[in-house]
């Protein structure tokens, strides 16, 4: 006997009412994280007027090439 499973001959098509809502929840999690690594600085911060959440993300910055200093 074996426990293997087999997949089914078919492509299996998952709705859009059930991608949609997953889409747009990953796509403004891209959009907060690449506002946090790549614009949240010093003068323009919209959210972090003391420089913590640029000095958590400063390495991320220089990894990814962003300017930063």
């Amino acid at each position: 006997m074996s426990d293997i499973a087999f997949a089914p001959a078919y492509p299996i098509s998952i709705p859009t009412r059930e991608i949609l809502p997953w889409a747009v929840f990953a796509g403004l999690i891209l959009i907060l994280a690449v506002y946090f690594v790549g614009a949240e600085e010093g003068a323009l911060a919209l959210v972090d007027t003391g420089g913590v959440i640029h000095e958590f993300v400063h390495d991320g910055r220089h990894l990814l090439g962003f300017p930063c200093h």
